[in-house]
């Protein structure tokens, strides 16, 4: 058994032990492998040795005894070698691949770019994520597989998102039913009918240009189903240079 304050480690820490057999008169050893310097300990005979007072270990390599060995003295070389970096979360000064599972138990934030082949959750909480590096996002329509694609960018208003287990039910307002005008007319059950419905009567509330930006290329055509239009006083309708505005062009008025 070591005497003088034996060295005892915590889990994180490895090591190991080199033991030589000195000649007479001994004080030069070389360590098998190296040390890092202040991270060696050295006993002889079992007895612990003091740095600077019985030994010097300045190189990285080589142990020099302040007093020399006596023939057949056991010297032992107690290194540590590293703290195991892949086993715990290093800091943010260092970049850190992690071999396996990470499991997170509470919620994991990233001020970065998180990047995954796939994300896979329980559909509680998973927001603005973009697949990257080949991963994609599977494309679904009536639950059949039309595509994949690293993003989905929905824009406009009227869209719907709701979770249905690891699914993301994707409801589009507009355009469900009667020839795909107006707003749909569902079943009971909330699945489309091939019905839809088209006020009489709507009000512009709000300034509009309908230009290239807003009404597409420069000789499109305007339409308006709905047969009775007020615009409200104050606002302005512009039809841009180009354009040809069309309303009420399934006659409904005239039914």
């Amino acid at each position: 058994m070591a005497i003088g304050n034996p060295i005892t480690l915590t889990n994180n820490v490895a090591s190991k032990t080199i033991s030589v057999t000195a000649t007479a008169d001994q004080t030069l050893f070389t360590v098998t492998g190296g040390y890092r310097i202040n991270q060696l300990a050295v006993f002889r005979n079992g007895v612990r040795l003091a740095d600077g007072a019985d030994f010097t270990a300045r190189d990285g390599s080589s142990v020099t005894l302040l007093s020399p060995a006596n023939l057949s003295d056991t010297l032992e070389f107690q290194v540590f070698d590293d703290f195991r970096v892949a086993d715990a979360i290093v800091s943010a000064e260092a970049s850190q691949t992690i071999q396996g599972d990470l499991t997170v138990t509470g919620t994991l934030t990233g001020a970065g770019i998180i990047t995954a082949a796939s994300f896979v959750g329980d559909g509680s909480n998973l927001t603005n994520i973009t697949a990257t590096s080949g991963g994609t996002i599977g494309i679904q329509s009536a639950g059949t597989v039309v595509g994949a694609a690293k993003t989905l960018n929905f824009i406009g208003t009227g869209n719907t998102f709701a979770m249905n287990g690891d699914t993301v039910d994707i409801s589009i307002s507009g355009g469900g039913g009667g020839g795909g005008l107006g707003t749909a007319i569902n079943y009971e059950d909330g699945t489309t009918s091939p019905f839809s419905y088209i006020d009489t009567y709507v009000q512009v509330s709000e300034n509009l240009l309908l230009d290239t930006t807003s009404a597409g290329v420069n000789t499109s055509i305007i339409v308006s189903v709905a047969p009775n239009i007020e615009i409200n006083s104050g606002v302005a309708v512009t039809v841009g240079v180009g354009k040809t505005m069309v309303i009420d062009v399934l006659q409904i008025g005239d039914l």
